[in-house]
C-alpha cells in the first residue's frame, strides 16, 4: 500500500532517492540491502501511467540481485522472446533471438504502470521508506554538496529533510540537472517526435516455421526514410503502436495534410501507412486509446554525479525509443550510484573517486547505446550523422575505444576519433539488425565453415566481412551480423567489473561497493 507521506518523513535520512520508477526504486533497493536508512519521495500515488514498454533481456540479471526476477517472470507480462526489425523495405526484417540458447534468456513486454509499482512495492519490501504523493520543491546546498530537500505532500503537508547523500532519479523533470546544474543538452542529431496509442484485436508477427518468435515486437523503417514505427504486444489485451520521425518532417506533414481533419489522431494514422508491414499487423484491429505525443527527449548532461548526489534514468538521459534501452540504463545507473554511494560511506575511496566513477559509468553507456541507434538511423535516414557536438568527449572516447581495436584491428589507434571512424563505428553497429534466418547460416557455415560464424572467434571488421563473402549477400548479412554481436553484448547485464576512473563494483549484498583496479 501507499506509505502516508505526511507522518512517515522522518527529519533526517541517510539517503533520499527522488522519484519511484525503475531506476529510483532499483537504487534505493539497492541500498537498503546493504542497511543502509532509504527515504524515497515520488511525487505521484501508483499506479501511474508511463510509456517504455519492451524490455531488454539484460534486465534479468538486474533484478534477479534484488531477488526480484521471479516476482517479474511469474507477474502474468507478455513474454519478449526476441524482435523483429525491418530497415529495408526490399528485403526481409531481421530479427534478434533472445532465447536461442536458452528459454530464460528471453525478455518481456511489460504494462509500465503495473511494473514500475511492482518494482516501487518491492522497494518497501526491502526496507526503503517509500513516500508517495510527495513532490521535492527545492534541494538545499552547502557550497556544491546538496544537504536537504523541502518538500510538499499532495495532503498538504510540507516539511524539509535533510540526508547525507541524493540520488536523483526524477524522470524527464532531472531536478538536479535542469534546475541547478543547468548542464542538460538536447542531442541535434535525434531531434525526434514520437506519437503512439494503443489497439485492441490486432493481429500478432507469427511466421512460419518460427514457433519461437511467436508474438515478438515489430519495429519498421518507414518508405519515406523519415522515421519508424513500433507495435508491440502487451499482456492486458492491448498493442502499443507508436511512429518516430524527424522533427522537420512531422512539422512539415503536418502542414501538408489536407482536408477538414488535421488532428493528431488523423496525422498519426496516416503516417502508419508508411509501414506496410506493420499495417498487415494491425489487420482487422482498432484504435482503444488517445493518442499520445512527446518530443525533444533525447538528450544527456555534461555531469551525472558531483559530491554526494547521483543522476539515474531519464534524469540523466535518454536517447531515443528505438533499441528499448530506457530501463536497461535506468538499472545500470541505478546500481552504480548504489555501488559509488556504498563506496563513499564505506571509506573504499574518496567521495570525489565515488562520483567519478558514476560519471563515467553512466556516460559511457548512454554513449555506447548511443553508438548503436545512430547506426541504426543512418540506415533509416541513410544519411550522415553529426554527433560530434552533442555528446562530451570523453564518453565518446570511452565508447568509442570500446569498439576500435573492432573498427581499425589495431590496438595502439590514435586515442581522438575522427568523422570517418566514428561512420565506419555506426555502420558496424547497424549490422547487429542484419536480416538472416536458419537455412542461410547453415549455407554460411558450411561454404565458409563454422568458424565465420561462431561467437568466439576474432572479431571481422565490416571491410574484413565484405572482402571474405564476396558477391554472397546472404552470406555477407550473417557474417556481419554474426560480427556486431559480438562486442555488444558485452553492454548488456550487471557488468560490474568493467574498469572506471581506476575503479569496479563488488556487486556482492553486504559487501557492495568499489574496488580499486
Amino acid at each position: 500500500m501507499p506509505a502516508t507521506p505526511s507522518n512517515t518523513i522522518p527529519s533526517k535520512s541517510r539517503i533520499l532517492v527522488i522519484g519511484g520508477g525503475p531506476g529510483g526504486s532499483y537504487a534505493a533497493t539497492v541500498l537498503a540491502r546493504e542497511g543502509f536508512p532509504v527515504t524515497l519521495f515520488e511525487r505521484d500515488v501508483f499506479p501511474r501511467y508511463h510509456i517504455g514498454e519492451s524490455l531488454l533481456p539484460s534486465c534479468r540479471p538486474f533484478l534477479k540481485f534484488i531477488d526480484a526476477e521471479e516476482k517479474i517472470k511469474n507477474y502474468g507480462f507478455a513474454d519478449k522472446p526476441g524482435g523483429a526489425v525491418k530497415l529495408n523495405q526490399h528485403k526481409r526484417e531481421g530479427y534478434t533471438n533472445f532465447i536461442a540458447d536458452s528459454p530464460d534468456n528471453g525478455s518481456w513486454n511489460v504494462v509500465r504502470s503495473e511494473f514500475d509499482e511492482l518494482l516501487l512495492r518491492h522497494a518497501a519490501e526491502c526496507g526503503v521508506n517509500v513516500c508517495e504523493g510527495v513532490k521535492v520543491k527545492n534541494i538545499k546546498f552547502n557550497d556544491d554538496t546538496p544537504v536537504a530537500a523541502e518538500w510538499e505532500a499532495k495532503d498538504g503537508a510540507e516539511g524539509t529533510m535533510d540526508f547525507d547523500y541524493v540520488v536523483d532519479a526524477s524522470g524527464r523533470h532531472g531536478l538536479i540537472s535542469t534546475r541547478y546544474l543547468r548542464n542538460r543538452h538536447f542531442n541535434s542529431s535525434l531531434r525526434n517526435v514520437a506519437c503512439w496509442g494503443y489497439w485492441k484485436n490486432t493481429s500478432k508477427y507469427a511466421p512460419e516455421g518460427f514457433p519461437d518468435r511467436n508474438n515478438a515486437p515489430w519495429f519498421e523503417a518507414m518508405t519515406d526514410e523519415t522515421g519508424w514505427c513500433w507495435f508491440i504486444p502487451l499482456h492486458n489485451g492491448t498493442t502499443s503502436v507508436g511512429v518516430v520521425m524527424t522533427e522537420v518532417a512531422s512539422i512539415s506533414k503536418k502542414k501538408a495534410m489536407n482536408g477538414d481533419d488535421t488532428s493528431l489522431k488523423a496525422h498519426y494514422l496516416a503516417e502508419l501507412q508508411r509501414a506496410p508491414g506493420l499495417i498487415k499487423l494491425l489487420g482487422d484491429g482498432e484504435l482503444a486509446s488517445e493518442i499520445k505525443s512527446a518530443g525533444d527527449y533525447s538528450y544527456s548532461a555534461t555531469a551525472y554525479a558531483g559530491p554526494n548526489y547521483r543522476l539515474v534514468g531519464d534524469a540523466a538521459a535518454f536517447i531515443d525509443p528505438f533499441f528499448s534501452s530506457g530501463v536497461h540504463l535506468a538499472l545500470t545507473g541505478a546500481l552504480s550510484a548504489a555501488s559509488s554511494i556504498a563506496a563513499s560511506i564505506r571509506k573504499q575511496c574518496t567521495e570525489k573517486e565515488a562520483a567519478n566513477f558514476h560519471d563515467a559509468k553512466v556516460g559511457t553507456s548512454y554513449t555506447r547505446f548511443l553508438l548503436v541507434v545512430l547506426g541504426v538511423y543512418k540506415q533509416i535516414k541513410a544519411q550522415e550523422s553529426p554527433v560530434f557536438s552533442d555528446i562530451n568527449e570523453d564518453n565518446f572516447d570511452r565508447a568509442f575505444n570500446f569498439l576500435r581495436p573492432i573498427i581499425q584491428g589495431a590496438a595502439d589507434a590514435d586515442p581522438k576519433m575522427t568523422e570517418q571512424e566514428l561512420q565506419d563505428t555506426m555502420d558496424f553497429c547497424q549490422n547487429v539488425f542484419a536480416p538472416t534466418d536458419v537455412t542461410t547460416v547453415e549455407h554460411t557455415s558450411k561454404k565458409f565453415g563454422a568458424e565465420a560464424i561462431s561467437p568466439d572467434a576474432p572479431i571481422m571488421s565490416v571491410a574484413n566481412v565484405m572482402k571474405l563473402a564476396g558477391s554472397d549477400e546472404d552470406a555477407k548479412n550473417v557474417m556481419l551480423k554474426v560480427n556486431a554481436r559480438k562486442p555488444l553484448a558485452e553492454m548488456y547485464g550487471c557488468n560490474s567489473t568493467e574498469i572506471m576512473g581506476g575503479f569496479y563494483m563488488r556487486m556482492e549484498q553486504g559487501l557492495l561497493g568499489l574496488v580499486r583496479a
